[in-house]
């Protein structure tokens, strides 16, 4: 019987002309709809709607078939055809064997697309996301998301929900972990990156995967950075905020597909939202991929108290555009007779289908169902040196020197007297960061690790534990709030040392989905712990470990050198203590805004300007009686172990709406090093209130001491416009400022004017 179906598919295959790789150039687009439309001609409405469904993994491949129950469905389903999608089956042996009961089993033999949650790295961990963001480095996230892609189409997979290009200002929201943090300009750019990385130049390749957008939309504005809350944003934001990067994906890179999002856009939810999906998505921006929802939120619509029942649910999804049903079985269970019933046309169902055929032709699959499916090629790939050295440099790049009073960084190995405490300081979990779905437990390298590596000879206390109980997901972290018996050890070793390096943060689950937090300091009893220590010994390097940033407004008063150092993946004790001891130079710059006390947030620098503009020497204007209105670290915040000037800047209007601006920047100091060189832009008045400054270039760069650049900027009219609250695209004349500096706050400033 799979001899005579795999022969029938090969045959169909013959006579539709599918034995050509499908090319991925406009010029095979006539030939690729061509084929879809031929094989959707041959489908039966119930195969139709099969394709709009997609199942999380339910049975153990390599044992017998589910006899009975859900299960059971659900491999009958496949069998019949009704399975457009897999996600959480991988394994080049699991995921052929799975993909046999499509292409063997079923009357057309349509394989599956087989999706998991690749988000920083796949086997060999990169650092988490936002951490990726620090560094600036378009090369080197690209490049991540490239290996990722690699080790994941070698478990036989074809589909990540990754990137997250969701935009947020709130760091109390787990999921800034998962994006790039703050700003539209950069999040743009690393997520056109990271999609270029996944999909690479040629998708049917065999070690390139379909990249996701995802939440849309203004999943990250959840109101007081609960996970799933509520979002209240106007129109004016979506288009210059948040839409961006999902659009810059699309244009730029071409994305294969989208993920709805859990939340409400103008009191509809995202995944029967008609306006999101169909008038702006796949009307205005023309997107050729597929919708998918995410986890469950059809069937969440009835929460929301938009849909009635799950039958309400597949109507109102399907008809707004939502083409792919993640785990609500909303479409399997309803959607042909809503067709029959005529509340769903057909024609919706044809237009979704089309799109998730086309992708699947665009993948390969349709050559070759198991073209990912190669046990060598998996050996081979997963954990390669080479992604090793990978996920080292880009963890290096990742880390951010917040604070170096004195010169006490880069440590010398000379002898001194080391103390090293913190329990995330032999950690080899935590590191590896929320998001790792294909990690495994406790093989990140420990920083303690890093240093035995590097020679140092040091002296470990733990001071107290960070986590009391089990962190297997989705139980609730149990933070140790009473626990101080490790102090005394920690004090008594802090004395007779000469430095003392402190490894404080967050436990890597304390971010990510589901992980919002209403404090952001150091987590149970670290702060008394630091204090402690600083009491005996006023020569600390704290090194801070954590999924977003942190309220660490004490540290940065009484610590002299402070290090973020995120949670970096398997690498992370490597790429800590070369930091420290200056193999590497620290280079990253933070994507969000560090608030100097959780009342500050959300904080952001690309603020509105107000009526009432301040300080003034009386009450009436925006600000806090007890807090400071200043970030403790303004967005394009790090330092280095060296120091750059920038002078000479030069502003020069070219005519058609171009600018170009020009600045020197010099290596002042004594070691080479890189500097993030970030260009800002204010429209001074225009017919929609613009934001005080926004970023609208940057460029890493590399100087030896007393070397000087000149770094030149274009800035046109995708820099110069904005959208108003219609979606209309404005280029207005008049005046602007420019800035061009180290971050957000230490800048240059010129001028120009459009006529």
């Amino acid at each position: 019987m799979k001899i005579l179906k795999y022969t029938m598919l090969i045959m169909i295959m013959m006579a539709l002309s599918w034995s050509c790789q499908v090319p991925n150039d406009t010029g095979g687009s006539a030939d690729l709809d061509s084929r879809v439309e031929s094989l959707l001609k041959q489908m039966t409405l119930e195969e139709k709607v099969g394709q709009m469904n997609q199942y999380n993994g339910f049975y153990d491949v390599t044992g017998p078939a589910p006899s009975a129950g859900d299960a059971k469905n659900k491999y009958e389903h496949i069998k019949k055809g009704l399975v457009g999608s897999m996600l959480n089956v991988r394994g080049a042996s699991e995921v052929r064997k799975m993909q046999a009961l499509a292409v063997d089993s079923s009357r057309l033999g349509i394989p599956m697309i087989f999706g998991f949650d690749v988000i920083h790295g796949h086997k060999t961990l990169s650092p988490i996301p936002l951490a990726e963001a620090a560094s600036w480095d378009l090369e080197a996230i690209e490049k991540s998301a490239r290996i990722a892609a690699i080790e994941a189409s070698a478990e036989g997979l074809n589909w990540t929900f990754a990137p997250m290009v969701d935009i947020s200002r709130d760091a109390r929201w787990g999921r800034v972990m998962e994006g790039a943090g703050e700003d539209t300009y950069l999040g743009a750019k690393i997520g056109v990156a990271r999609v270029k990385g996944f999909q690479g130049d040629d998708l049917s390749a065999n070690n390139t995967i379909a990249a996701c957008a995802k939440h849309f939309a203004g999943y990250g504005f959840a109101e007081s950075g609960k996970d799933y809350n509520t979002v209240d944003v106007g129109s004016v934001s979506y288009y210059n905020v948040i839409f961006p990067p999902f659009k810059a994906a699309i244009d730029e890179a071409d994305v294969k597909t989208f993920m709805n999002s859990f939340n409400i856009v103008n009191g509809v939810p995202a995944t029967a939202n008609t306006y999101l999906q169909r008038e702006v998505l796949k009307g205005k921006w023309g997107f050729k991929g597929f919708v998918i929802s995410d986890w469950s939120s059809g069937r969440e619509m009835i929460d929301h108290g938009y849909a009635r029942d799950l039958e309400h649910v597949a109507e109102l999804a399907a008809n707004a555009g939502s083409d792919m049903d993640m785990e609500s079985y909303a479409y399997v269970k309803h959607l042909v007779d809503l067709v029959k019933a005529g509340k769903v046309k057909e024609s919706v169902v044809d237009d979704a289908v089309r799109r998730i055929l086309r992708v699947k032709f665009e993948l390969g699959l349709f050559d070759d169902p198991y073209r990912y499916c190669d046990e060598a090629r998996e050996k081979e790939l997963i954990y390669h040196p080479d992604h090793m050295a990978a996920a080292l440099d880009m963890a290096k790049k990742s880390i951010v020197l917040l604070k170096n009073e004195n010169k006490l960084l880069p440590l010398q190995n000379d002898g001194r007297k080391i103390a090293v405490i913190g329990s995330l300081a032999q950690d080899k979990d935590s590191p590896l960061g929320n998001w790792r779905m294909a990690g495994e437990d406790n093989t990140a390298v420990s920083f303690l690790e890093g240093l035995d590596a590097y020679g140092v000879d040091y002296k470990y206390a733990k001071g107290a534990e960070l986590i009391t109980g089990p962190t297997a997901f989705p139980v609730e972290l149990q933070v140790n709030t009473t626990d101080k018996s490790g102090f005394k050890e920690a004090i008594r070793l802090a004395k007779k040392s000469d430095v003392v390096i402190m490894v404080l943060g967050e436990h890597g689950l304390h971010s990510g989905e589901a992980r919002s937090r209403a404090h952001l300091g150091l987590p149970g009893v670290q702060q008394e712990l630091l204090e402690a220590v600083y009491k005996v010994n006023k020569n600390i390097v704290l090194v801070v470990m954590s999924g977003r940033p942190l309220a660490i407004t004490w540290a940065d008063e009484h610590i002299p050198a402070i290090v973020e150092a995120w949670q970096l993946g398997t690498q992370t004790g490597h790429a800590i203590t070369q930091v420290l001891y200056g193999e590497y130079n620290p280079s990253g710059k933070i994507p969000m805004t560090f608030p100097r006390h959780v009342g500050q947030v959300p904080i952001y620098y690309n603020q509105y300007r107000t009526g009432r503009p301040g300080p003034k020497n009386e009450v009436f204007w925006p600000h806090y009686m007890d807090e400071s209105e200043k970030p403790l670290y303004p967005f394009g915040y790090g330092l280095s172990y060296t120091t750059f000037a920038y002078s000479d800047l030069n502003v020069e209007v070219k005519g058609n709406n171009k600018v170009e601006v020009s600045v020197n920047v010099t290596n002042t100091g004594e070691v080479a090093g890189e500097e993030v060189v970030q260009l800002y832009i204010n429209d001074e008045v225009a017919s929609v209130v613009r934001p005080i400054k926004e970023l609208k270039g940057f460029e890493k760069i590399s100087l030896e001491p007393n070397e000087y650049k000149q770094i030149k900027f274009t800035i046109g009219e995708k820099e110069l416009g904005f959208y108003n609250g219609e979606g209309k695209f404005l280029i207005e004349q008049g005046a602007f400022k420019v800035f061009v500096g180290t971050n957000s706050e230490e800048l240059l400033e010129g001028e120009f004017v459009l006529e």
